[in-house]
């Protein structure tokens, strides 16, 4: 016997906060929390990339559940900062600190419409230290 879960769908599509981060010209991706049955709260982060061939959209989902937070922000920082500072020291990463702006996005005067520029700092850990090992203490 099959069984369906009428609510599944209508549920997964309530975020309580969302956040769109433009990405170039085809890619977008999305932040979103959104509840589980218990009440209780997990993220969905989903790259949304416009195909070449046709209208439609590629969407790949990841779920991030609130116990693993910490160690996926760390494991993160700790590999973004490792392509700051030891594959690409030279390379000026703040260059890329703007928003495109939307292709429905139309100017009285026909100016481009931008969002103001985004800045955001991921902080180093000295090397060899794993924040990571701390994260599970709480």
């Amino acid at each position: 016997m099959a069984y369906e879960n009428n609510n599944q769908q209508e549920r997964n599509n309530d975020s309580i906060f969302s956040k769109r981060l433009k990405a170039g010209k085809r890619r977008t991706y999305f932040f979103d929390v959104k509840t589980t049955r218990g009440n209780d709260y997990f993220l969905t982060i989903t790259e949304s990339k416009k195909r070449f061939n046709d209208n439609g959209y590629d969407r790949h989902k990841v779920f991030l559940y609130k116990e693993d937070f910490n160690k996926f922000l760390n494991a993160l920082t700790e590999t973004i900062n490792y392509v700051k500072t030891e594959l690409m020291p030279d390379f000026d990463f703040d260059a890329y600190n703007h928003d495109y702006v939307q292709e429905d996005q139309d100017d009285a005067d026909g100016a481009d419409v931008a969002e103001a520029p985004v800045s955001a700092s991921v902080e180093a850990s000295a090397p060899g230290a794993h924040a990571a090992d701390d994260v599970d203490k709480w």
